[in-house]
């Protein structure tokens, strides 16, 4: 029934919200001086929408050119931090990538900036299942735009998204791809195609 499988990244892939909360809490407490505290269930409650509305919500009381300058110090050190502590692949991911690679091309579009899609690749080495990515701080666009940019350069008939937040939901609608909801992650979200517990209930549903 499907041609593709196109994956959001955090809450459906891995977790990486305590190894990038310790290093945004530095960098942001080392330059503003704000002496705030960030948890890793901060960031799920903030995962799935544009990097800029995230760090709008950390720090409202900073102006927009002050948060940006925060921003790019704090996307440096996440990678510092990922590259010693990476992100928990979900139990069961690799398994199911191979599984789903041999029947379907593998995609993945977040919401995420430039070089953090290639990190995950290169700390899980995951890359050979996936034949294709995009994010806004590569293309410049959001999640909606990139995953029809997935569609269009793979040329691909029905795709489906795989995503564990509302934000993944309304992009695939918006973008006409069935949506899959991973209830595991970090979102809410009803009306969906399917509902999966665990990512490897993937291949009941679509092998």
């Amino acid at each position: 029934m499907f041609d593709g499988i196109i994956f959001d990244l955090d809450g459906t892939l891995w977790d990486a919200t305590d190894m990038v909360a310790v290093a945004w809490e530095k960098v942001i407490n080392d330059k503003t001086g704000l002496g705030i505290k960030i948890s890793g269930d901060d960031l799920k409650r903030l995962f799935g929408r544009p990097l800029p509305v995230i760090i709008e919500a950390l720090l409202p009381e900073l102006t927009k050119q002050q948060q940006e300058e925060v921003l790019e110090v704090c996307t440096q050190a996440e990678y510092d931090e990922l590259r010693i502590n990476p992100g928990k692949l979900y139990d069961g991911l690799v398994d199911t990538l191979k599984v789903l690679s041999k029947k379907y091309k593998l995609f993945i579009v977040s919401n995420c900036q430039a070089g953090y899609i290639e990190l995950f690749f290169e700390v899980t080495g995951l890359d050979k299942y996936f034949a294709d990515y995009e994010c806004p701080g590569k293309s410049g666009l959001l999640k909606a735009a990139n995953n029809r940019l997935i569609v269009e350069r793979n040329a691909l008939k029905n795709p489906v998204y795989v995503g564990d937040t509302m934000g993944d939901k309304e992009a695939s609608d918006e973008a006409g791809i069935p949506f899959i909801f991973a209830s595991y992650g970090y979102g809410e979200v009803d009306n969906y195609y399917a509902k999966i517990e665990s990512i490897d209930e993937l291949q009941k549903i679509l092998m």
